[in-house]
């Protein structure tokens, strides 16, 4: 398994990703369909045992399910691992209705909440799920985190995003470390701009939707079609145009004989490809 350094933070994790969104299961909430717990936990031993390090969730991911998983089987393994998840989704209506929270005694509670499922003392990469740009280029989002950080609650934090400017916008501030953001086969727009800007910020860059929402885990897009992400592709490319771009600045998610190695990992989790900065580092396990 290839390594990356994930930007300034100095993380060395697999340039593949495990993406836990899909383990956590509808029957828990907020997922893609039906799962099996030990069909998921054999996906995550089996993404350690390929040399993955490398473990993205939310906790919106199966309302906490996805991070209870996590953290059982990766407690269990002596495998170094790096584990990233996301706050935000106030999926349980803490403090007042469901919807997106980033207010900063929520995050607190979120990230207290995701410390005990993930069985951690320190989350290795805590990201905001989805702010929007006004709250980005506000930058109070991100005072919270600062003091997470300072109490050793989590070791680095970035924000998982749809745009590029929302990106950029983080990129200005100069806070967050990493940006997650959708980058597959179907959608290159990032490196036009962002992942430039990243590179030189040293912000380090995790590819998100990397297998277009399962869509690239089927040979013929039966995962995909009449799911609850069906539609997604037209209302992201109008008229059926392609939104493919140019090349990458930053290492892009391979295919080829990564994707056959890892097929039994992917069953259950989408990938994720992460791109780097040319430091080294040794990697840690929580913290």
């Amino acid at each position: 398994m290839n390594t990356r350094v994930l930007g300034r933070t100095g993380l060395v994790v697999s340039a593949i990703g495990f993406g836990a969104w899909a383990v956590g299961g509808n029957d828990h909430g907020n997922s893609y369909g039906t799962t099996d717990d030990e069909t998921s936990r054999r996906a995550i031993r089996k993404a350690v045992g390929l040399g993955c390090t490398f473990f993205d969730t939310a906790d919106v991911y199966g309302h906490g399910h996805s991070e209870e998983l996590l953290g059982e089987v990766l407690s269990e393994c002596s495998e170094q691992t790096c584990v990233a998840t996301k706050g935000g989704a106030n999926f349980s209506g803490w403090g007042r209705g469901q919807g997106l929270d980033f207010r900063p005694e929520y995050i607190r509670f979120a990230c207290t909440e995701s410390l005990r499922r993930l069985r951690r003392d320190c989350i290795d990469l805590y990201q905001l799920h989805n702010p929007s740009l006004d709250e980005i280029a506000a930058g109070s989002i991100f005072d919270m985190l600062d003091d997470l950080r300072s109490e050793g609650k989590i070791r680095f934090y970035g924000l998982s995003i749809h745009r590029s400017e929302e990106g950029l916008a983080a990129i200005e501030d100069g806070r967050p470390q990493t940006l997650q953001v959708v980058y597959n086969l179907a959608d290159q727009r990032p490196a036009r701009r962002l992942f430039p800007a990243a590179k030189a910020a040293g912000a380090g860059i995790i590819a998100r939707e990397s297998l277009w929402n399962g869509f690239r885990q089927d040979a013929g897009g039966a995962g995909f079609r009449g799911g609850r992400h069906s539609g997604e592709l037209a209302e992201r490319t109008p008229d059926g145009a392609s939104p493919i771009g140019g090349d990458a600045a930053l290492p892009r998610t391979r295919w080829g004989a990564n994707a056959g190695a890892s097929r039994a990992a992917l069953r259950a989790g989408q990938r994720r490809g992460v791109g780097g900065h040319p430091r080294r580092q040794d990697a840690r396990a929580g913290c």
